[in-house]
């Protein structure tokens, strides 16, 4: 299958007893017909609400293969459509979870950089009303990605998929999720990655500083 954007998804306000302490939520995206273009800072017309956490350059799209939701069909028992993860970007034939910290796409006329995994939060688990829902979504370990704007341009639903850039390093989006949740073993790989943003090569640091003291300490 040829990797394409299947859908862009904009967000829309939602409100209820899940979201965050700003009152409103953007996490409901839903499919658009219209050609969107891709700043920076994120995609015009998106709802961005917790500014906090969410959207500026280095959030700016999240991006979600339909491939992946379908274990969520099943595991769930209902409809997951495009957007329903807050996804900016539901794909067809794109392995998110196995792309790499670094690695780039042209997609229309513009260029994005898969920088890191998206981690979940209660939000999406009472959007969703699912309280379990992020042990299990990390337990599942397929997290889509947040993609930085590379080059500015319009994208649309059909538009293909290229992968211009692979680093080669190894670091993916899979390995990412597992090293910041559940295998912390796994963190001083960030530093294969110099794509990678200085926090979380700060985290490695940190958890290889924290290993070398354990040990000194032991000895």
């Amino acid at each position: 299958m040829s990797a394409v954007l299947s859908t862009v998804n904009l967000g829309v306000e939602r409100t209820g007893p899940w979201v965050s302490e700003v009152g409103r939520s953007g996490i409901d995206k839903r499919p658009v017909e219209h050609r969107v273009t891709a700043r920076t800072w994120g995609l015009e017309g998106d709802l961005v609400a917790n500014l906090k956490v969410h959207g500026g350059p280095n959030k700016a799209v999240y991006a979600f293969a339909r491939e992946d939701a379908r274990f969520w069909v099943e595991e769930l028992g209902r409809e997951v459509g495009p957007g329903a993860f807050g996804e900016n970007f539901s794909t067809l034939g794109v392995d998110i979870t196995n792309a790499e910290v670094g690695e780039r796409w042209a997609i229309g006329d513009a260029v994005f950089e898969v920088i890191r995994a998206r981690k979940p939060c209660k939000v999406f688990a009472g959007y969703w009303d699912v309280p379990d829902l992020v042990k299990r979504f990390i337990a599942h370990g397929a997290p889509g990605a947040y993609l930085r704007v590379l080059q500015e341009g319009s994208v649309g639903a059909g538009d293909p998929v290229e992968i211009i850039h692979r680093p080669g390093h190894g670091v993916t989006v899979g390995l990412m999720l597992r090293a910041l949740t559940t295998e912390r073993h796994l963190l001083p790989r960030f530093l294969d990655a110099p794509e990678m943003l200085p926090k979380h090569h700060e985290k490695a640091r940190r958890w290889l500083a924290q290993q070398q003291e354990a040990e000194s300490a032991s000895t």
